[in-house]
């Protein structure tokens, strides 16, 4: 099992006092699975995607990413966890003003001493993002940005994606589009796929569809 959440929970302090966002979940992501993630506005999908990056720790639980518990490590082991295991994708794009396309999408995987020319260039002719290279992030449209992020994470093909609603900011058929590509090129790369959506039919497209209701695990 590649990832596996148990019993966690997480909670934030608000004026009116703390709010429990997730009361104990359990999940589980098998390598080279693609799972959506669930649930209404304010369920807390984005709070379990930033526990399972590392980005944030849980009150309790534990979290194992190959059997390792993140729960355990300390900010720069969470960070190195970030470096070497894990690619994010989310609705900012988080792209390198001062770097062009090419130089962003290979940045995450020269920093994880992953570069791979190939896969790199195989990436870059799947997102039609050949004309795109020498351009700079503000050079480009939002769909485009997207598909840069997409092939920035999969170009160090890290063992696990977690993507919060990375076609968000996209209109349905390039939302649709960009997914497709995405969920293909993760099973090129090997990666397991956590993916955040709103969509039913977005998430119909993945392996397996799971509900977070009322800070738990549904279905």
């Amino acid at each position: 099992m590649l990832l596996s959440l148990s019993n966690v929970t997480k909670s934030y302090e608000t004026p009116e006092g703390p709010v429990e966002v997730l009361k104990g979940v359990d999940l589980l992501v098998s390598e080279g699975q693609s799972v959506a993630l669930t649930g209404e506005s304010g369920s807390g999908k984005s709070t379990l995607l930033h526990l399972a990056s590392g980005l944030d720790r849980p009150e309790s639980g534990v979290i194992l990413v190959n059997g390792r518990d993140l729960t355990g490590l300390d900010e720069a082991g969470r960070a190195l966890y970030r470096k070497n295991e894990v690619g994010l994708i989310f609705q900012q794009f988080n792209l390198i003003p001062s770097l062009n396309v090419e130089a962003n999408i290979a940045f995450h995987a020269k920093l994880a001493g992953r570069h791979d020319v190939a896969w790199q260039s195989e990436l870059v002719a799947q997102l039609g993002l050949g004309q795109l290279l020498n351009r700079y992030p503000e050079q480009l449209s939002g769909g485009q940005q997207q598909r840069v992020a997409i092939a920035r994470t999969l170009a160090a093909r890290p063992a696990l994606v977690l993507a919060d609603e990375p076609t968000g900011n996209l209109d349905e058929a390039t939302g649709d589009a960009v997914l497709d590509l995405m969920l293909s090129l993760s099973r090129n790369a090997g990666s397991a796929l956590l993916l955040v959506t709103h969509s039913m039919r977005l998430a119909d497209k993945l392996d397996r569809k799971v509900l977070l209701r009322g800070g738990k695990i549904a279905a």
